[in-house]
This record gives structure tokens, C-alpha cells and sequence, in this order.
């Protein structure tokens, strides 16, 4: 290995008598695995411009995406659902709440505007009597963050 290529990744050659991995080398690797891991965790929110945040807001009449990512996991949405930028939404019993912006209908029978979003995450039993989505006690005002925050994923 050419000594220039190996003082650049890390590894030591000791003389040519091939490659070793020295602590150098070891606390990138730990670090990039590390940073790695801090982007996959990262929230959908974080990645959202000021215009899609505002979109939001406008849509739902008031509604902040980012207070909606944390709100999912204060009702337990993340238990049910995947949802992305949620940590710990790997849920299967609800749908992929990826893509809520783009779908026709919510339930499979409403129309998909923020009201009926809204109506949905709070009184889920109002619009379909027989849903396994338990009515959870969702205010207003966190229905409107929270279908803010849906609204934003794609």
C-alpha cells in the first residue's frame, strides 16, 4: 500500500510488513459510524425548509409541524404506525403515515383536507365506528400539529 494513501486513511504499514489498523484509524470508523447513525436518526422535521413548515402551518390553521413530531410520540401514534423522523415509529398496525399529503382519501372514505385530518386524529370513531384507531384524547390545537407535521412527509 502506498505509504501517502495509508498516513490519509489511518492505517500503518510498520515497515511494509502490511497493514495494520492503528487507534487513529479505529476513532475515525467510530466516529463515522457515529455520525451515520445520528443522520438516520434525524427527524423529517429537521430536514424541512421554512416554506414547507409554513405550508404547513397555513394548511392547518396554525398547526407547527415540529411540535407535531413530538406530539405522535406523547399520543402513542409511533406505536401503531410508521411514520418517518419519528424515532420509534416502526408500528404495524396502522398504515405508513408517509406520503398523508399525497393520499385521496383518509380512512378510505374522507376526502383528504386538513379538517377531516384533523377530525380523524382526534375522534377517529366519529368518522368510522368500527376503526381499531382508539380515540386518545388529542386536543385541537395538537391535531393541528400533528396533521402539520404529516402533511409535510413525503
Amino acid at each position: 500500500m502506498d505509504e501517502g494513501v495509508a498516513d490519509k486513511m489511518g492505517v500503518h504499514t510498520h515497515g511494509g510488513t502490511g497493514p495494520s489498523v492503528g487507534g487513529g484509524y479505529r476513532m475515525r470508523t467510530m466516529l463515522l459510524i457515529l455520525a451515520a447513525v445520528l443522520v438516520s436518526m434525524s427527524s423529517g422535521c429537521d430536514r424541512m425548509s421554512r416554506t414547507e413548515v409554513k405550508q404547513a402551518a397555513m394548511l392547518t390553521g396554525g398547526g407547527d409541524a415540529r411540535l407535531g413530531r413530538t406530539e405522535i410520540r406523547k399520543y402513542g401514534c409511533n406505536t401503531c404506525h410508521e411514520i418517518s423522523g419519528v424515532p420509534g415509529a416502526r408500528g404495524l398496525i396502522g398504515p405508513r403515515l408517509d406520503g398523508v399529503g399525497q393520499r385521496y382519501y383518509i380512512a378510505g372514505e374522507l376526502p383528504n383536507t386538513p379538517a377531516n385530518l384533523m377530525l380523524w386524529i382526534q375522534h377517529p370513531r366519529q368518522v368510522e365506528l368500527h376503526t381499531a384507531m382508539p380515540e386518545m384524547g388529542v386536543t385541537e390545537q395538537d391535531s393541528r400539529d400533528i396533521a402539520a407535521y404529516l402533511y409535510t412527509l413525503r
